[in-house]
């Protein structure tokens, strides 16, 4: 069966082929949907729709809406790509803010929206996106989707609130890690693959297995994400590699790699924790410190596990063109180098 499937597995260009249409509606509802009375809020949300996002978390949407729904058209095809805007913007919202926490000049590429605009005005923009998100999402009528988007945006801020609390700390253990990655990423993956449950007209016994497969497929994402803060080239990466200990924060892999590290390696990873710059100790050393620990390799096969576990949970569903790409989001998610 793994090996059928894996001749029949789609490329990341098929997978967003099969929601091509569904996605460029999204555009649109996005770009109408951002069209705020005051001018600035606009241009940043226009800032942010033209940055190059993947549109990773409304594809997801939408493949779990037409793969709810057997293969075919969604029973409200409105509504998964109504949804698929709301969870883009708030997606945005996340990253406005978080650029402002984290003092962050470069987003995508990009300068950050708070360096374009500055903290007080970018907060606000932030704000505003949270509520417009609300705001389309309650057009549907449905308390459930209600309830999906209030407990998901409790668990980010949470989430952040948690990170703020742990900055600059290096006694972090790999249970601390995972608590974030849940509340930051794969509660919003999870979120998606429900909505998009939803909005396929599914019982609740499927939009909860759905939510498993994309609450797997999130955490690993964010393990790769943190593994590639390391070993990715700024070009890639869209901001500076090194940034999360430069922000103060100890991710997976400095984690692994502190448990075995010696007392002069660890005082290095202070050094940088304190002095928040790599003018002392050379990111290439920090580098070199965690590989030669296996911190990279260890997350990603940590990232790996939850990637296998997401694949057993999709293989038990009906095989179609949306179980496919879904089967093979899993793959792309670890193998991808930005």
């Amino acid at each position: 069966m793994e090996t059928e499937r894996a001749n029949s597995a789609l490329t990341a260009s098929e997978i967003f082929d099969l929601v091509r249409e569904d996605l460029e509606l999204v555009e649109k509802a996005i770009d109408v949907e951002s069209l705020a009375s005051v001018e600035t809020v606009t241009t940043i949300g226009r800032y942010l729709q033209q940055s190059g996002g993947k549109r990773l978390r409304p594809a997801l949407l939408l493949l779990c809406a037409r793969f709810a729904d057997g293969g075919s058209k969604t029973r409200n095809p409105k509504a998964a790509v109504q949804l698929g805007a709301v969870v883009e913007m708030i997606h945005a919202a996340t990253l406005v803010h978080d650029d402002v926490i984290d003092m962050a000049r470069t987003r995508r590429g990009r300068p950050s929206t708070n360096v374009q605009w500055g903290n007080h005005t970018c907060v606000l923009a932030g704000d505003w996106l949270y509520m417009q998100a609300f705001q389309v999402a309650l057009r549907e009528r449905n308390f459930h989707v209600l309830d999906l988007l209030i407990g998901l945006t409790q668990l980010m801020v949470e989430g952040e609130l948690i990170q703020l609390d742990r900055i600059g700390q290096i006694a972090i253990t790999e249970a601390d890690c995972m608590e974030l990655v849940d509340r930051k990423t794969a509660c919003l993956f999870s979120a998606c693959a429900k909505l998009g449950a939803v909005a396929g007209g599914v019982d609740a016994q499927f939009e909860e297995k759905l939510g498993e497969f994309a609450w797997n497929l999130g955490m690993a994402f964010q393990l790769i994400d943190d593994m590639l803060d390391f070993t990715s080239r700024e070009q890639t990466l869209g901001k500076p590699v090194g940034g999360d200990l430069k922000e103060g924060k100890v991710t997976l892999p400095l984690v692994y790699a502190l448990e075995s590290a010696t007392p002069a390696e660890r005082a290095l990873v202070e050094k940088v924790l304190e002095a928040r710059n790599y003018d002392a100790v050379p990111f290439a050393e920090i580098l070199a410190l965690v590989d030669r620990h296996s911190g990279i390799q260890r997350t990603r096969e940590r990232a790996q596990q939850f990637t296998d576990h997401a694949r057993q949970i999709v293989a038990e569903f009906p095989d179609n063109p949306y179980q496919r790409a879904l089967f093979t989001l899993t793959d792309l998610v670890t193998a991808r180098d930005r």
